[in-house]
């Protein structure tokens, strides 16, 4: 049952993404929406699981919190290290070619880093596979809770399929990885259910992995997508489409009873 399941949440995290590549021509609401469901899925969801989970303190600090700062810590310093590594190789490439180092005519003064992306996307891919486990673990505690836990996979795997193709693409990576990854994401929950099967997580360990992994989501949202989506176009509607996002992550945690 777990892994029929999964299968909707397959086709649901397909559907964002497909939704994310069609709307293309708004990429700045694109952008302000997966901010918004990104923020959503941290502060709404993620984190009130981690601390439930892992909420033993370490020297005055709950450790999920602990693991949350420190995902925002990891996700700023992997980012900053890719981003020197590639000005550094560019600026040889640019004086190797006779040109002064910096950004020339038509050039970006802010340059993608395309590994950002696909570590981020890879991070999706690992949580929607603990959302599988979640499931599988669920349907084997009872129906009821296993219900439960499927209305809540298949409806934020929208959101996460949305952004997975966002976080691939709007850090300079080809549309074929974009939907590399879109796939893998899709495939995870599927994978992560049948493995249920064959094991079980501590409750502390899956609570750690969810902090950490909220951390760097935030990261993610607030020091990347969400200014990125204001830089050039700060409307009203791009943030109107921000809280949207968080909005519809409220509308799914409610449904699915927290």
């Amino acid at each position: 049952m777990a892994v029929l399941v999964a299968l909707g949440a397959f086709l649901m995290t397909l559907f964002g993404g497909w939704v994310a590549q069609r709307v293309t021509d708004r990429r700045h609401l694109v952008l302000g929406l997966a901010g918004g469901l990104m923020l959503g899925v941290v502060g709404l969801d993620l984190l009130p699981e981690a601390l439930e989970a892992a909420g033993e303190e370490v020297f005055g600090v709950p450790q999920a919190l602990l693991l949350f700062v420190g995902g925002f810590l990891f996700a700023h310093v992997v980012e900053r290290l890719l981003a020197t590594r590639r000005a550094a190789h560019g600026a040889d490439t640019r004086e190797k070619a006779g040109r002064k180092p910096g950004a020339g005519p038509g050039e970006k003064a802010r340059e993608r880093t395309p590994q950002v992306g696909l570590v981020a996307a890879g991070a999706m891919v690992l949580h929607s596979l603990m959302d599988g486990i979640a499931l599988g673990a669920a349907f084997q505690v009872g129906g009821g809770m296993g219900a439960t836990v499927a209305l809540a996979v298949v409806t934020h795997d929208f959101a996460d399929g949305f952004n997975t193709y966002t976080l691939t693409s709007v850090y300079g990576n080809e549309r074929r990885k974009a939907l590399a990854m879109l796939f893998a994401d899709a495939l995870a929950p599927v994978a992560g259910a049948a493995l249920a099967t064959l094991l079980t997580l501590p409750e502390e360990l899956l609570g750690s992995y969810l902090g950490f992994f909220g951390g760097a989501l935030l990261y993610l949202a607030a020091a990347e997508i969400l200014p990125e989506a204001h830089h050039e176009h700060p409307a009203r509607t791009t943030l109107l489409c921000t809280v949207a996002g968080v909005g519809f992550i409220w509308l799914v945690v409610g449904l699915s009873g927290g």
